[in-house]
């Protein structure tokens, strides 16, 4: 028997749960399912290569268990979607149910990225990007050990950081020749460069991987296309992740890299939105027409927010400008904006003081900000970026100077 509900939401992380949680505070009242396929409630996941890392313990819930034993949501753990029929809205489930659907949230998110060489399927190989990812790491980690960490992105470093703090010898392997390549600038990679190396973790860029040494199954280390080796315990990668989204592409769904969606989050299937990090979509605040994937909690929340608003009827909330956070050791990177296409920089404050900002600009208009430990430029920087204004360079070289107060008056 084939249960229909109003609304059907395949992935109960951050942006599954966003747009249930907006669903109800916009008072609707028809029936939700929400298929999530791990067993475990839903979990926040920033923490896992940060706090839960470090100290284990429950994994923080994104709603108390309560939230899903009232109303008129029914969560379904364990649910894996296999096949999704857009003609019939059907949903495929892995156990041999279908439930049927009006509409239809896809908000499955991405899975880690595989690495390509030989000994990749070692058991103690590891990646972050679910729960079930970060116990097993916990439990294979030795008391004092050698960690290599392949990808010298957020979650590579954040990672670092952590087992520095635990007595870990800790390697990062970076194929380009700085880290942080894909999100920041050269001063910010430097400077987190920098800091990593003040903390003991050796750094070693512009490197392939050329193969994980095994024995019995286990990984020994690291082998680099340079010849050299480096001696592991433990081995994690993080080279990025892929977006869920081959159930929906086989069932027509258009997108190269990510579901396309439009500016309500629609993709090309009648009645099926997408949101969260398997969306793809044009951003306002790029330089770019081409549509982009952000991996982002706060992406993810106003997606949801948007697809609420139109399954309810109401009018979408204003675009949000795209933000980003980063904790390692005592030092927060938050990040405003989309610095892609930027044809000026300017550093306010001195990075060796720990405390700085990187603005990026487009003839003079603010594209982007890197804050490290600058919260109050943060906030200043996302208000200007989503303003769309024009900043006083010279002005705006000054820390002494707020960042509000660089902006040029409108003509």
């Amino acid at each position: 028997m084939t249960t229909t509900h109003d609304v059907v939401v395949v992935g109960a992380g951050h942006a599954g749960v966003a747009v249930v949680s907006a669903l109800a505070k916009a008072g609707f009242a028809g029936s939700v399912a929400v298929l999530g396929d791990e067993p475990v409630l839903p979990y926040e996941r920033p923490p896992l290569s940060k706090e839960y890392l470090t100290d284990g313990g429950a994994a923080p819930l994104l709603r108390a268990e309560a939230f899903w034993s009232t109303g008129s949501v029914q969560l379904e753990l364990g649910a894996r979607v296999t096949k999704v029929d857009p003609a019939a809205k059907l949903v495929h489930v892995a156990d041999g149910r279908t439930l049927g659907y009006r509409k239809l949230v896809w908000a499955t998110g991405a899975d880690a990225r595989a690495l390509r060489v030989p000994g990749a399927t070692a058991d103690n190989l590891h990646s972050i990007r679910r729960l079930a990812d970060v116990d097993r790491l916990r439990r294979a980690l030795p008391a004092r050990g050698r960690a290599v960490i392949i990808g010298g992105g957020y979650i590579g470093l954040e990672t670092a950081a952590v087992l520095t703090g635990l007595g870990h010898q800790v390697t990062v392997v970076e194929a380009v020749d700085r880290v942080l390549a894909r999100v920041t600038g050269p001063v910010v990679s430097r400077f987190y460069q920098q800091l990593h190396e003040r903390h003991g973790v050796r750094l070693v860029l512009g490197a392939t991987v050329a193969e994980i040494a095994t024995r019995a199954g286990r990984a020994q280390g690291v082998h680099l296309g340079s010849g050299e080796f480096l001696p592991a315990d433990v081995v994690i990668v993080g080279v990025g992740a892929v977006p869920a989204v081959e159930v929906l592409q086989d069932a027509g769904a258009a997108g190269d890299g990510g579901l396309l969606v439009d500016d309500l989050c629609r993709t090309t299937l009648p009645d099926v939105h997408a949101i969260g990090d398997c969306a793809l979509q044009v951003n306002p605040f790029s330089t770019s027409a081409a549509p982009v994937r952000l991996e982002s909690v706060p992406n993810a929340n106003h997606q949801a927010k948007v697809t609420a608003a139109h399954l309810v009827g109401a009018p979408p909330p204003a675009p949000a400008v795209p933000w980003f956070w980063s904790n390692q050791y005592d030092v927060k990177l938050q990040t405003a904006g989309l610095l892609a296409g930027h044809d000026e920089v300017v550093t306010r404050g001195k990075p060796d003081s720990g405390r700085f900002s990187v603005l990026y600009l487009v003839r003079g208009r603010l594209l982007a900000a890197d804050c490290v430990n600058t919260p109050a430029d943060f906030a200043a920087a996302k208000r200007a970026i989503g303003a769309r204004e024009r900043l006083d360079t010279e002005l705006a070289a000054d820390p002494g100077t707020p960042l509000k107060a660089t902006v040029l008056a409108h003509t």
